[in-house]
């Protein structure tokens, strides 16, 4: 008997001792089995059909506005901006030829590193500061797993620290949202006559008062999933990145679904970039009639990196492969502007919309794909010109003169007051909107005016200004401050706070102005997070190299 107690305590120690050493894998198992909502087959969306007859001719009535945000897309992958993807090896035409139409602007900002306090900066024009919105929700569960199986790695940092109180604490995914009461620049539009349709992700919450529909939208297809098709699907291509803790998670939690104004999850038509944009050509010809505006918000170039077989042979033999996959999600992102630019001429729309093209932040470094953000340094999930440093343009024909490049620095928070003016909507008379007009810079017919020339970003400890050409960046946790003159240096090469105290002063003013009674945000962060600024995800830091610390 003593001899069985032995051998049975023997195997229970080595299957745990087995456990251990497999927890990450095992961890990941149970994440991908964890329950799921059941999932509809893929049905037709019964768009809401505007008037048959146009109660004037396009020309006479407000423009249509077409907001195309892409996710994650370092501004060296397009031609327009850089170098173009792959060394240049996968141009991008149709994005290209629409910022010719229009005004380019050269030194456009995120509203900040990470995608969800960006997308509420972008809808509301309001900095974190008045919002509360000032961290990026993740789906329950992903930072206590991000976090432990990013510790298991030496990567040359400090190990990420988990904060599993905060996290018990927070509410749920679908309820970190932008508050009800924000005023989205979907609202300012529907009290100027337009039919408001959202397409793609959101990330500012989805339940209740969250919702897209409770934030201004008549209309929502929304992002359900992680996936952009079934990771099994036969005509997907598929990248992943054993060095990425962030996609280990996405690929076992993942799912390919959707939703039509909160119905029961649904499998979308096809791949997310192709589908998102054959049910943008339906709204156009549904509200032709009618003044609109669509957000077509893609979830490329967004890992899980996944691309059509098509699209993989199309750009070419590209090495790494990740790379190829990657390239080949860009060229499927430049077809569908072509598309939705084609479906307005077809129409006779194309004279009398406004688009706007962006990305929601800088290129991810854990992708491990040096270059996207050349020639700045730092990624998404930093507040160095790589990570916020973004393609912006703006179109409308007859208004705005084809070709124009602007250098004054803008950000996302000018969009939504942009775009109301646009349309001839009053802004709401009792929010403080931090954004400015874009319009008369991108018409030649004015300048823009910002108080102290300050752009302000903030995630927790981390924060950053910019004015007069001058950027001063204050990492709380490590005690780090970096000043750069971005007139001289714009790629952040030269740290220049023990030179100038007196500069770091002044910006520091600045901010703590800014900062001075500023709404708590909505919930604690759970996550610090370090971050090379000049290392991949796939390099290994060495003594000396810089980072940050990224609370979330």
């Amino acid at each position: 008997m003593k001899r069985i107690l032995l051998i049975g305590l023997a195997v229970i120690l080595g299957l745990g001792a087995l456990a251990y050493v497999k927890r990450t894998s095992i961890i990941l198992f149970l994440a991908s089995r964890a329950e799921r909502p059941e999932v509809e087959p893929n049905h037709p969306i019964a768009w809401q059909q505007g008037p048959a007859e146009a109660a004037l001719p396009a020309g006479e009535r407000p423009p249509n506005i077409i907001f195309i945000l892409v996710d994650d897309l370092g501004i060296n992958d397009l031609s327009t901006f850089g170098g173009g993807v792959a060394g240049g090896r996968v141009p991008t035409p149709n994005i290209d030829a629409l910022a010719a139409r229009g005004a380019i602007f050269s030194t456009a900002y995120s509203g900040t590193g990470t995608c969800a306090p960006s997308r509420a900066m972008l809808m509301t024009g309001r900095y974190p500061t008045r919002t509360g919105f000032e961290f990026t929700p993740t789906p329950n569960g992903m930072g206590r797993i991000v976090s432990m199986i990013s510790n298991e790695a030496d990567t040359g940092l400090p190990k990420v620290v988990f904060d599993k109180k905060a996290a018990d604490a927070a509410p749920d995914f679908e309820n970190q949202g932008l508050p009800g009461e924000e005023v989205t620049v979907a609202e300012v539009l529907k009290t100027a006559g337009y039919h408001t349709v959202h397409i793609g992700k959101w990330h500012l919450g989805s339940a209740g008062e969250f919702t897209p529909n409770a934030q201004g939208f008549d209309e929502s297809l929304l992002m359900t999933g992680l996936l952009h098709l079934p990771s099994d699907d036969p005509d997907v291509v598929n990248a992943k990145l054993d060095f990425d803790p962030i996609d280990k998670f996405l690929w076992a939690r993942g799912d390919f679904q959707t939703t039509y104004n909160g119905s029961k999850p649904f499998r979308p038509g096809g791949y997310l970039a192709d589908y998102w944009t054959d049910e943008s050509l339906k709204v156009i010809e549904a509200n032709k009639n009618q003044p609109f505006f669509l957000y077509l918000a893609h979830w490329g170039v967004h890992t899980p990196l996944q691309a059509t077989k098509e699209d993989y042979e199309a750009v070419g033999d590209i090495e790494p492969h990740h790379l190829r996959v990657y390239a080949a999600m860009l060229h499927a992102l430049d077809r569908s502007v072509g598309r939705i630019v084609e479906k307005l001429e077809e129409e006779g729309l194309a004279d009398n919309t406004l688009i706007v093209f962006s990305s929601d932040n800088g290129g991810a470094g854990y992708i491990g794909l040096p270059g996207i953000n050349d020639p700045y340094r730092g990624w998404k999930i930093t507040l160095f010109e790589g990570g916020i440093r973004v393609p912006m343009f703006v179109s409308w024909p007859g208004h705005i003169p084809a070709g124009t490049t602007i250098d004054t620095p803008v950000a996302h928070i000018d969009l939504m007051p942009t775009l109301a003016a646009a349309a001839g909507a009053d802004l709401p008379a009792d929010v403080e909107i931090d954004g400015r007009n874009l319009l008369p810079l991108a018409e030649g017919t004015g300048g823009l005016e910002r108080p102290d020339d300050a752009i302000f970003w903030q995630s927790g400890y981390y924060h950053v200004v910019r004015a007069g050409g001058w950027k001063l960046q204050v990492d709380g946790k490590q005690k780090k401050t970096w000043l750069f003159d971005l007139n001289t240096d714009p790629t952040e090469a030269n740290n220049l706070a023990d030179a100038r105290p007196d500069k770091v002063a002044e910006l520091q003013a600045l901010l703590d102005r800014h900062l001075e009674g500023a709404r708590k945000p909505l919930y604690a962060s759970t996550t610090d997070i370090p971050v090379a600024i000049d290392k991949t995800g796939a390099e290994m830091a060495e003594p000396g190299d810089e980072y940050i610390w990224w609370p979330n």
